[in-house]
C-alpha cells in the first residue's frame, strides 16, 4: 500500500521539485555507470558519516569538510528502489509546499531539512562509520510541512495486496496516510539501532518534525494552516504579484474550468492516463 498522487492541484510550476528529482535521478545514472568499488568510494567521501560529522574521524581523507556530506549525502541512492520511493514521495507532495513557500524558499527549506534529519540520526549514533545517504530525510521535512498545510487534501493510495494479483486506488486524506506514515517510522525507529545499516529510521522521524518546526519560517506571508479540501489554490503566475489566490476549480487565465490538471482538476500521477474518469 503506497500513495501514487494526491488531488491537490497548482497552478504553479514546481521548478524546484523537477530539479530535484532530475538531479537525483542523474547522479544516481552516474553511480551505476560506475564499478562497485567505485561506488563504495563514493558513498564513503560524500555520504554523511556520524563519527566525521561528530568528531570521530574514520580515517577517510575527505576533499572537504565532513559536515558538507550533510548535503551531498541527500543527493546520493543505494539502489533503484531506494531512488524511485524518495523521488515518488517528493513528486507528489513537493509541489504543493514549494508553491506555499515560493521556489527558493522551498529549495532552502529541503536542504535545511535534509541536514536536520541526518543530524538527528548521527548524534543518536556519533561512533558510527556507515554513511548514510538519501533523500529521505529531506522529503520527510516535505511531509512535515504538507501534512500542516493541507491535512485534508486526498492522496491516492495504491492497494496491491501480494501475492494476490488485485489492486485498488483508495482517496485517503492526507491526515492519515502521514500520519499513519510517521507512526510507522517512529515505531521502526524506536526498536532498530541507529548504529546499524539499513534504513534510518531516526532521520525519518527527525525531518518529518523539522519540517513542521521550520514551516513558519519558510512559507509565505498569508498562506495558511490546516487548509481545507475548497482551500484556494495559489497562482505563482499571474498579475498583479507572485502570490494571487485563484479557486481551485478555475483556469488562472480566466473563469473557464482548468483543463491542466487532468479530469475533476485533480493533479495527475504517474500511472493516469487523459482519458481516466
Amino acid at each position: 500500500m503506497f500513495p501514487i498522487a494526491d488531488d491537490n492541484p497548482t497552478h504553479s510550476s514546481p521548478i524546484v521539485t523537477w530539479f530535484l528529482i532530475a538531479i537525483s535521478v542523474a547522479i544516481f545514472a552516474w553511480q551505476t555507470s560506475l564499478p562497485d568499488s567505485a561506488v563504495e568510494t563514493v558513498f564513503i567521501t560524500y555520504g554523511a558519516i556520524p563519527a566525521n560529522i561528530f568528531g570521530s574521524p574514520t580515517g577517510a581523507v575527505l576533499p572537504f569538510p565532513p559536515e558538507m556530506t550533510l548535503l551531498s549525502s541527500q543527493f546520493l541512492h543505494g539502489g533503484l528502489m531506494h531512488l524511485g520511493g524518495n523521488m515518488l514521495y517528493l513528486y507528489i507532495f513537493g509541489d504543493n509546499v514549494e508553491a506555499a513557500m515560493g521556489h527558493l524558499r522551498f529549495l532552502a527549506f529541503y536542504l535545511v531539512a535534509g541536514v536536520v534529519a541526518a543530524l538527528t540520526h548521527g548524534a543518536l549514533a556519533q561512533a558510527s562509520g556507515i554513511p548514510m545517504i538519501g533523500a529521505s530525510g529531506a522529503i520527510s521535512g516535505v511531509l512535515g510541512a504538507y501534512l500542516l498545510l493541507y491535512p485534508h487534501a486526498r492522496v491516492r493510495i495504491l492497494f496491491l495486496p501480494l501475492p494476490i494479483p488485485f489492486f485498488k486506488i483508495f482517496a485517503v486524506p492526507a491526515i492519515i496516510v502521514l500520519g499513519i506514515w510517521f507512526a510507522i517510522q517512529f515505531v521502526s525507529a524506536a526498536y532498530s539501532s541507529p548504529e546499524g545499516g539499513g534504513v534510518a529510521f531516526w532521520a525519518h522521524v527527525g525531518g518529518f518534525v523539522a519540517g513542521m518546526v521550520l514551516l513558519p519560517l519558510f512559507k509565505q506571508r498569508g498562506v495558511p494552516y490546516w487548509q481545507s479540501p475548497s482551500a484556494e489554490v495559489i497562482d505563482t503566475r499571474r498579475p498583479p504579484g507572485p502570490w494571487t489566490r485563484v479557486d481551485a476549480r478555475e483556469d488562472h487565465r480566466g473563469g473557464e474550468p482548468s483543463r491542466d490538471n487532468g479530469p475533476s482538476g485533480r493533479k495527475r500521477g504517474p500511472w493516469d492516463s487523459a482519458g481516466e474518469g
